[in-house]
């Protein structure tokens, strides 16, 4: 085990959860000279989260690179997260543009295989101290500050001092409710129940979202052979959904435009789910703690982009806090880096959190969503401009913009003139002439 340095702390930080976020965190920590606990309630060290979309947005390829996982996840059959989206106006379909690069990506992969995979990387990397089992009880206050967690462990409980505490456990996150963590809950309009299906062929081998304003569905390509499916309609269905829980799923994926063949596939899993699961947005700091994951925001799961955040926060956490966990700066160093994390992670994220937000009440798509979503079944640049922030690379700003805007408008007034013209065009003249 880590040995303590003489100033009364046992750690540098101590991060309570070792799910992605919680190890990720670790990991990168531990690279810069962080001395780490990373405590994990579950006593299992291939436990991981069932309830997820299991698919990670490119905005977290450069961080999976960073933690060396990406040959690992590609090992175990990880399968890029390309898709086609369903609306009323057709398929968006994005494809790199002829002679470009390829669109960004990253990978589906169950957590089943993905979380021990990370958890126990982050267990072998030098300068962490894995403790499975250790569940947080407590915080250790200290002269208005969070000093370190009271924990129930094996051996019974304990303390651990640090100088930063890091709740990485999730949308009900321990350490937020102790440390008092202000924060605001927004009402999901939306149920969602999910499936796995084994040899469930999908058009293109791609991920399959449908838009049916406002009812929702996906399905996604995993490692193994694996199909995740799930449906996510709004609430105003739920009493009769849940009167035959089974018969209602299956009706709801058979009725898809171009559904997939669930009848011919082996479902291998039960059907699982949850009938309330709300938006969280908490302040990312306190004094002596920080929230990375889902302890500070919780998306809505139709977008996908948990573990994608999970894992950028917590590389934005490393980035700004290292060195000051270490001791090594000024006094007020390490309140200066919490500072810049909590900036940078609202900059980064408050404005997706708040589309989510309002699309989460299951309302039909308003004005701009409906501009946006025709123009880019029409148009291949529209479509790959859609997939960047699909895949969270570009703010809700830029993708928005009024340049942006503009093309789509273009590209539906051409559609209407098209379609104006092809409705008054005379037939052809073979057409035109009556039988005598």
């Amino acid at each position: 085990m880590t040995q303590p340095e003489s100033t009364g702390y046992d750690y540098d930080v101590v991060i309570s959860g070792a799910s992605l976020a919680g190890s990720a965190a670790a990991i990168l920590l531990a690279r810069r000279g962080v001395r780490v606990a990373l405590l994990e309630r579950r006593a299992d060290p291939d436990a991981y989260k069932v309830l997820c979309t299991h698919s990670i947005t490119a905005n977290a390829h450069p961080v999976l690179d960073e933690l060396g996982l990406v040959p690992a996840i590609e090992k175990a059959g990880a399968v890029r997260n390309e898709a086609r989206w369903y609306t009323r106006w057709g398929w968006i379909e994005p494809k790199a543009a002829p002679g470009g690069p390829e669109l960004p990506y990253a990978y589906n992969i169950r957590r089943s295989t993905l979380d021990p995979m990370i958890r126990s990387r982050a267990g072998g990397t030098p300068g962490v101290d894995l403790l499975v089992g250790h569940q947080v009880t407590g915080l250790v206050r200290e002269a208005g500050r969070t000093a370190g967690v009271r924990a129930s462990t094996p051996q019974g409980e304990r303390e651990f001092r640090a100088r930063l505490v890091v709740g990485a456990d999730g949308k009900d996150s321990a350490v937020a409710k102790y440390a008092g963590v202000p924060g605001q809950e927004y009402e999901n309009g939306r149920f969602g129940y999910f499936a796995h299906f084994r040899d469930l062929p999908l058009r293109g081998g791609l991920g399959h979202t449908w838009f049916l304003d406002p009812d929702m569905a996906y399905a996604f390509p995993n490692e193994d052979g694996v199909t995740v499916i799930a449906v996510l309609p709004g609430k105003k269905w739920l009493p009769a959904f849940r009167e035959d829980l089974e018969g209602s799923f299956l009706a709801f994926v058979r009725a898809l435009p171009e559904a997939p063949p669930i009848d011919t596939a082996e479902r291998i899993t039960k059907i699982t789910g949850t009938v309330n699961y709300p938006l969280h947005s908490r302040n990312p700091t306190a004094p002596g703690v920080a929230l990375i994951g889902d302890a500070a925001l919780t998306g809505d799961p139709l977008w996908g982009v948990g573990c994608g955040w999970a894992l950028e926060s917590a590389q934005w956490l490393a980035e700004a806090v290292a060195q000051a966990a270490t001791g090594r700066g000024a006094p007020g160093d390490l309140d200066a880096s919490l500072v810049a994390y909590a900036r940078r992670h609202r900059r980064r994220l408050r404005g997706h959190q708040y589309l989510a937000v309002d699309f989460a009440r299951a309302r039909p798509f308003n004005p701009l969503e409906r501009l946006m979503f025709s123009a880019a079944a029409r148009d291949e640049a529209v479509a790959r401009h859609m997939h960047l922030f699909g895949s969270r690379l570009i703010s809700p700003l830029r993708f928005l913009n009024p340049v942006a805007v503009a093309k789509a408008s273009a590209v539906n007034l051409k559609h209407r003139i098209k379609h104006r013209r092809a409705a008054v065009s005379p037939p052809p003249a073979h057409l035109s002439r009556t039988e005598p």
